[in-house]
């Protein structure tokens, strides 16, 4: 070989190997930026995937992520045959296709067409510079590092998702939400071909705003692709006359305080709620029609609840985010405010679990002094007598309230809800729980009242409420607020309140429905309140001022029930929660024990017989561990003491009526924790918490077991 040409081959091999070397160092050195593609609009979408709410990136866009599987595979098709029809052939740039370019431009006289890549305007969207030789070179240089890193779906998903549409608009998605108000899945071959043409030139053909231009640049892409041969030629003859009617849909903006809540909760560019958008679609219309019935300054909440899954399906903080009257940025489904009534349905379950109290036992309705001082008053001042618990409730009677939570103790009721991680703030820092809980003296929230009422309506655990999918759920305390049989009595005696008939459209009187609801009004009508339940959903309402100023004539009944019961026709089928407690249906008064016939303050009491000693357990034991004895035999428990005849009540239910005996053989469904009382013929009572276990090795905890064996312990 001619030694100079020998020299020259060395020297451009050398050149060449510097060049690539230089090349990767480079790609070592200079990543890619990709914070364009990171940065995100948050979008939280309903149980289904559809959208709720979109909230702009950090940077202004409405910028949704993309996957190429996620779009029409007709626009992937006609954006490949269009823009960059090697794309699966080249490496990021098309020599071919660009020498080609540089051919007809110079043949021309001007630009025929582009030698870009769709990688090479993928690099240009992530990192845009000036049109000029200098950057040509470097687009080129990312389009190749692109290629090294990513696969072709994933450049491609890059481009579905940062392509520029018009205004803030960004990305295959935002622009088929905005201009078709649907998501780019399913498109049409005019559609296809307008978001293909749109990134060219997107503030000069935006369809909302200049629809002719828009329409050229869309026949001009179905032009070039039908000389491809790729796609039927009728069909584009269809779409060239396609009139191409778009709209520029506003952004989806709904449930904006949850919305808020899970964007500020998680650091995912796409959030599911449970939420089901037809149903709060329905919520957000029926409340601002409803808002127009309240005074200026007033304003509602909503929670729906799913009872089974105690999932969100709809929540509404505010009647109108924007009305600044009422206040309305402020959640007032997290809002702590006065409970009014809405808690008597529980002070009653833990008296019936308890068992002093059944629904039928009498109760005096009469204006009383409780302690030194405190005389509650019924609504309008109204007083009855003799009622029963049931009739009390229904009425929501308030001094025979107050009597019951006497009985309960409201230092026991109270730290039963805390427990339970129910909210009840008190007026004082350090104050003691007093009879005023009864009628609203203690704070919570619609969110926690609405949890209270779907565990009754369910199975009595009192659940965390369920917002986001995917989302670890909190441990439950796995103790039911009120026992089976008192949640049974409690939905029977609140399907039969009477609904506020004249106040209620005929299209819901004339279905059959099975609601068990409770009213509240909160002093000086500060808070209005409506919380039902059916065996599938729970729903409560608020009524007021998040201000806290007094609302007069608006109360429970007349100003959240109606909203309640709205709300609750959106469902086709309502059924009961529970069913009617059937072995006690026609229990009279008459036919209960002497201790559950009436129930009377502490110092009304009967006096106990001084013949006989009071009543209590010898077995078993206070917070027992006791084994099932094998073969199904029954648990054996003994009292001492108390007159005859005795009645057993065992998790709220009667087992044993009128016995002259003080052991009772008693057969549990299972394991389980379990509260026992009996009752004496003078009212005087005796009670017992224990648990049971199926084998040995599920109580070692710590307690001791006890078999029924005599004289064997574990």
């Amino acid at each position: 070989m001619n030694p100079r040409l020998r020299h020259i081959t060395l020297y451009g091999i050398g050149i060449s190997l510097g060049l690539v070397l230089s090349l990767f160092i480079l790609d070592r050195l200079y990543d890619p930026d990709l914070s364009r593609y990171i940065n995100l609009s948050t979008e939280i979408i309903d149980k289904k995937g559809e959208t709720i709410r979109i909230f702009l990136s950090e940077d202004g866009y409405v910028r949704l992520p993309v996957k190429a599987r996620d779009v029409d595979p007709t626009y992937l098709r006609m954006l490949i045959a269009y823009e960059d029809k090697r794309f699966y052939e080249h490496s990021g740039v098309d020599f071919l296709a660009f020498g080609r370019a540089l051919w007809q431009a110079a043949s021309n006289g001007r630009i025929v067409s582009g030698g870009s890549t769709l990688t090479m305007q993928v690099a240009r969207l992530l990192e845009p510079r000036p049109r000029t030789l200098a950057a040509k070179l470097k687009e080129m240089f990312r389009a190749w590092q692109l290629e090294r890193r990513f696969s072709k779906e994933e450049i491609l998903s890059i481009y579905l998702t940062v392509a520029p549409y018009g205004g803030n608009r960004e990305g295959v998605r935002a622009a088929s939400l905005a201009y078709f108000d649907r998501p780019p899945t399913r498109l049409t071959l005019s559609e296809a071909a307008l978001l293909v043409a749109l990134p060219q030139s997107p503030a000069a053909v935006r369809p909302d705003r200049h629809p002719d231009r828009a329409r050229q640049a869309r026949n001009k892409v179905l032009d070039r692709v039908r000389e491809t041969g790729e796609f039927d030629p009728d069909l584009i003859r269809i779409a060239l006359a396609d009139k191409m009617l778009v709209e520029n849909a506003p952004l989806p903006f709904m449930a904006p305080h949850l919305t808020r809540r899970l964007k500020n909760e998680s650091a995912d560019a796409q959030v599911q709620s449970f939420l089901d958008r037809g149903l709060q679609k329905h919520l957000e219309q029926s409340l601002r029609a409803y808002k127009r019935t309240l005074n200026d300054g007033m304003t509602a909440a909503v929670l729906i609840v799913d009872n089974r899954s105690r999932q969100v399906l709809a929540y509404a903080g505010s009647a109108d985010l924007t009305d600044d009257k009422s206040d309305g940025y402020v959640d007032m489904v997290q809002a702590i405010r006065s409970p009014g009534s809405t808690l008597k349905p529980f002070i009653y379950g833990m008296a019936f679990d308890r068992g002093i109290a059944h629904p039928e036992t009498l109760i005096h309705d009469a204006p009383t002094v409780f302690g030194n001082s405190y005389a509650p008053s019924n609504f309008m001042d109204r007083h009855y007598g003799d009622v029963t618990i049931r009739e009390s409730l229904q009425r929501s009677l308030n001094v025979p309230a107050v009597l019951a939570l006497d009985r309960v103790g409201p230092v026991s009721f109270i730290e039963r809800l805390r427990r339970h991680d129910i909210t009840m703030k008190l007026p004082g820092v350090e104050e003691r729980p007093g009879l005023a809980v009864a009628l609203g003296g203690v704070g919570t929230s619609l969110e926690d009242l609405v949890r209270l009422y779907a565990a009754i309506a369910d199975d009595g655990l009192v659940r965390p409420l369920g917002y986001e999918a995917g989302r670890a759920e909190a441990p439950v305390l796995a103790d039911p607020i009120l026992g089976q049989r008192s949640r049974e009595r409690l939905a029977q005696i609140l399907r039969h309140v009477s609904p506020p008939a004249h106040l209620l459209p005929e299209s819901f009187l004339a279905k059959r429905r099975n609601i068990a609801f409770k009213t509240g009004t909160s002093y000086g009508f500060r808070d209005a309140w409506a919380i039902g339940y059916t065996r599938d959903h729970t729903i409560g309402v608020w009524i007021g001022r998040p201000d806290g100023q007094p609302n007069p004539g608006f109360y429970g009944s007349n100003a959240a029930a109606p909203l309640l019961f709205e709300l609750f026709d959106f469902f086709d089928d309502n059924q009961p929660a529970h069913g009617d407690p059937v072995a006690e249906i026609h229990t009279a008064n008459k036919d209960l024990p002497p201790g559950l016939q009436r129930l009377t303050l502490a110092g009304q009491r009967m006096k106990w017989s001084r013949e006989t000693p009071p009543i209590s357990f010898t077995y078993p034991y206070h917070e027992a561990v006791l084994l099932l004895p094998p073969g199904g035999q029954g648990l054996e428990l003994e009292v001492k003491g108390g007159t005859y005849p005795l009645t057993w009540v065992i998790n709220g239910e009667i087992v044993a009526r009128g016995r002259d005996s003080r052991r009772l053989l008693w057969q549990p469904a299972g394991a389980g924790f379990h509260h026992a009382h009996v009752i004496d013929a003078e009212g005087r009572r005796a009670n017992v918490d224990f648990r049971t276990v199926a084998t040995v090795s599920a109580a070692l905890t710590g307690q001791r077991v006890h078999s029924e064996i005599p004289g064997r312990n574990w």
